[in-house]
């Protein structure tokens, strides 16, 4: 039976818009994104960084950057940490904005400063506090005996421990990020309402895929964006591209029923996801992942999740495993309602998926797609993104928990959650080695007394 809910897991942080998409910026930041559309509806547009850290009981979140994109929602984007700074690929309708993300060291005492100043100018000009609106936790700097929680002592102790206290704070060092605008391109050419629906950057940095309405795979040179391929992929609009993690293939899966894998070095189809649909019925792929294979790094997976197309009874959606080198599909679960989204943790052990109408996610082991951890209605509405915590420390220590694995998971009802695997408890080696032995030495013994 798969665990129950952990009370440390749920809500994290509330935003005032819908979200739609989410990845780690670093390997402490995420980045969520969303909005209300071009519609003069009030509802905001943009995206949000978020520190995420363990406190030893639970994970907590904090904000650190807000950033609005006008009248342009954020549906989709992809992100690139090159050890300096990121680059953030966001859609935008028909074209693909680029913005650079880089991160600056503040020191407490500074960032009080400057945010005193900043609230008392967007209080001049009237704006919100978006981040007591959103509910977020904050770690509170000590402001004195009051905020400290040091009683005050006749011989004046007190006030010596809270300047003490404040001049700790002072040299505490804080991550902030700079957000500027880059190139814009557009990716879509659709006559009628061109709209980007995915964008993905290859593992190696070097190329950005996209795809949207028209239904062609565009291939682009990063961080230039300069197009150097253009395949009329699929008839009908792409929802999803990934690229394999030798950034040597790119798969495709559209509205028209088709998954396909291409070939970068010669964009020419390299193999086609088919299987044996129950009872010869209509399916969709929704989402597609590839996975390194733990401990074997120059070898992968690809997961998709596919679900049934229109009211087709009982039949539900599937989480599928397919080989890399024969198309063929490995195994197959399938889930008791249509799913939403799709993650792989970083290091492959791992995949998460999110449904469409309860809200709920579930972890798997990725090699046997064996569930491990089911949330049943994490989120009031469908989970329009998951994102693992990663466990690499390429872009900076990962965070420390006492968790096997942490997902986060966000939705069109402005919350980003946390899910989270308790570590399966083992018997130290050294209470093993006594316990063989204590079991060698008895059977000894025995073998002994009945003259063996």
């Amino acid at each position: 039976m798969a665990p129950t809910r952990r009370p440390s897991d749920g809500l994290l942080a509330r935003v005032n818009f819908p979200l739609y998409a989410i990845e780690m910026l670093t390997s402490r930041h995420v980045l969520v994104a969303g909005g209300g559309g071009s519609a003069k509806t009030g509802v905001a547009n943009g995206f949000e960084i978020y520190e995420i850290y363990h406190n030893g009981t639970h994970f907590c979140a904090e904000e650190v950057v807000r950033h609005e994109t006008g009248a342009n929602v954020v549906m989709n984007f992809a992100v690139r940490n090159d050890g300096r700074r990121s680059y953030l690929c966001a859609g935008q309708e028909s074209h693909c904005q680029l913005y650079f993300v880089n991160p600056r060291i503040v020191y407490e005492g500074q960032e009080d400063a400057s945010t005193g100043a900043e609230e008392k100018r967007s209080k001049g000009n009237g704006a919100t506090d978006h981040g007591n609106e959103n509910g977020l936790h904050r770690r509170a700097a000590a402001a004195g005996p009051q905020g400290s929680g040091v009683q005050d002592l006749p011989n004046g102790h007190a006030m010596g421990a809270a300047k003490k206290t404040s001049d700790l704070n002072a040299n505490l060092k804080r991550i902030k990020f700079d957000i500027k605008a880059g190139d814009s391109v557009q990716t879509d050419f659709l006559t009628t309402e061109p709209l980007q629906r995915v964008v993905r950057i290859s593992p190696n940095g070097r190329l950005m895929a996209t795809g949207g309405t028209d239904g062609h795979l565009r291939v682009w040179s990063f961080p230039q964006m300069v197009q150097y391929n253009d395949v009329s992929a699929h008839s009908k609009e792409i929802d999803d591209l990934d690229f394999s993690p030798d950034s040597k293939y790119v798969v495709t899966i559209s509205k028209d029923g088709q998954g396909l894998v291409w070939d970068l070095a010669s964009m020419k189809q390299h193999h086609q996801l088919k299987w044996a649909t129950p009872e010869g019925s209509k399916y969709l792929y929704k989402r597609c992942r590839y996975g390194t294979i733990e401990a074997q790094r120059d070898k992968y997976r690809l997961f998709s999740i596919t679900n049934p197309l229109g009211k087709v009874g009982k039949q539900r959606g599937f989480l599928q495993q397919w080989d890399c080198i024969s198309g063929q599909l490995r195994s197959a679960v399938q889930i008791d309602e249509s799913l939403a989204s799709l993650a792989v943790r970083d290091d492959g052990r791992f995949v998460a998926v999110g449904t469409m109408f309860t809200g709920s996610v579930s972890i798997y082991i990725a090699f046997s797609l064996q569930r491990v951890l089911h949330i049943p209605n994490a989120h009031s509405m469908f989970v329009t993104g998951l994102q693992f915590l990663p466990i690499t420390n390429e872009e900076g220590p990962p965070i420390s928990s006492d968790t096997e694995a942490a997902v986060l998971s966000i939705s069109v009802d402005n919350k980003v959650c946390i899910h989270s695997l308790q570590q399966r408890r083992t018997i130290p080696a050294w209470v093993a080695i006594i316990l063989i032995i204590v079991v060698l030495f008895g059977a000894f013994a025995f073998c002994s007394y009945v003259g063996i």
